[in-house]
């Protein structure tokens, strides 16, 4: 018999030398360089590391009640903002992750919304938004479900339905401020946020940039760096964003005391229109001292022919664009002043909304207006005679 090797029965070795032996956890006596042994008290520290959190420990942690550790992982209201990312603060250290599935059944929900996008057409718009509203969804531990009517409208109201079948919560659809998006609420039967674009029933909740404010704001700039003879070159006319900026900025001259030069150029949202639209105003009105854009990308446009004619900008002529898209805001030179449409917290303005709905909360219908923010480059400066 081998020294050192108890047998059992049938001449095999002993169960617990056996499994020493296979690289399994043995005595913790066993000899510190024995291959593949283990000591009792490491192995049970990993076991203890391999297990789930539970809610009780992320609840301790935090300093919270277990209740209040629930709405906050569940996403639910009537909790502080401060509360609720300390608790789940702490249920990233602890690595908790709630049990979707045992949470769906007990909750009747999904913990899930449906993002529905109106038009390809409108991406650069629309993405930002949804970053915006999945920041939210994030803190409340909740995901999205993103689907694309690729600009074919009658789409809608069928992929709301099928988002329904999907069990999702509730929808966020993201529109066109270009022209008014057909309302799916009735035909979802759940709770529904429209955002950028109105719709065709003014009971939706419609979260929009407010673009009268934000033409009212470039006027006023242009103004305070002393420009007086304003012309204004902008996209088609039978948008409703544009119309709302036209209304700002004739508003905003009128306060000023001013008049706009010459006519309201209405157009495409197009460089190469943008181009021939400038030289037009230019040949009109060629003691202007500014033109105030109806988008970065006519801006832009305009920034260049402003300067073929052999004038400065901003010293001869100050220019602003509206949206705030980087590639022509950034890349023209000199960069362009311009109204950034926080469009991000404009995304997690909606879905706090549609949180709130979720949760059976009255929010009322009508459309919420947020203001965009100035934003000033080197476009615009004091006139230099």
């Amino acid at each position: 018999m081998t020294a050192g090797v108890r047998r059992g029965g049938y001449g095999l070795p002993h169960r617990r030398a056996r499994t020493a032996a296979c690289g399994r956890p043995g005595r913790a006596s066993d000899p510190a360089g024995r291959a593949g042994s283990v000591p009792r008290r490491a192995y049970a520290w990993l076991v203890q590391a391999d297990r789930q959190s539970t809610l009780t420990e992320v609840a301790r942690l935090a300093g919270v009640s277990l209740t209040t550790a629930s709405k906050a992982v569940n996403g639910r209201d009537r909790i502080s903002e401060v509360t609720r990312k300390r608790v789940l603060r702490a249920a990233r250290e602890l690595s908790y992750a709630p049990n979707l599935v045992a949470r769906s059944l007990a909750s009747g929900r999904s913990s899930t919304i449906g993002v529905l996008l109106r038009d390809p057409g409108v991406h650069r718009i629309a993405m930002p938004i949804v970053i915006g509203a999945e920041s939210m969804l994030e803190q409340r531990q909740l995901s999205a479900i993103i689907v694309d009517a690729r600009g074919v409208v009658d789409r809608l109201a069928d992929l709301a339905t099928m988002l329904r079948q999907r069990n999702v919560d509730g929808l966020l659809i993201v529109g066109d401020n270009q022209g008014q998006t057909p309302s799916v609420t009735a035909s979802a039967k759940i709770p529904s946020v429209y955002v950028h674009g109105r719709t065709t029933n003014p009971r939706d909740v419609v979260h929009l940039v407010d673009d009268f404010a934000g033409a009212v704001a470039i006027v006023n700039h242009l103004v305070e760096v002393g420009r007086v003879r304003i012309a204004h070159i902008t996209g088609p006319e039978y948008s409703p964003a544009v119309r709302q900026r036209v209304l700002g900025v004739g508003h905003a001259l009128d306060e000023h005391g001013l008049q706009l030069v010459g006519d309201i150029r209405y157009g495409q949202w197009s460089q190469r229109w943008a181009r021939q639209a400038a030289r037009d105003v230019l040949a009109d009105a060629p003691d202007l001292d500014a033109i105030a854009c109806g988008s970065d990308q006519i801006a832009a446009a305009v920034v260049e022919t402003v300067i073929a004619s052999g004038r400065k900008v901003p010293d001869d002529v100050a220019v602003t664009g509206y949206d705030n898209w980087t590639v022509f805001a950034e890349e023209t030179d000199p960069a362009l002043t311009t109204l950034d449409m926080n469009l991000e917290k404009l995304g997690a303005a909606a879905v706090n909304d549609l949180f709130a709905m979720i949760n059976g909360v009255r929010v009322g219908g009508g459309t919420r207006h947020h203001e965009g923010t100035l934003v000033v480059r080197g476009s615009t400066g004091p006139h230099v005679p």
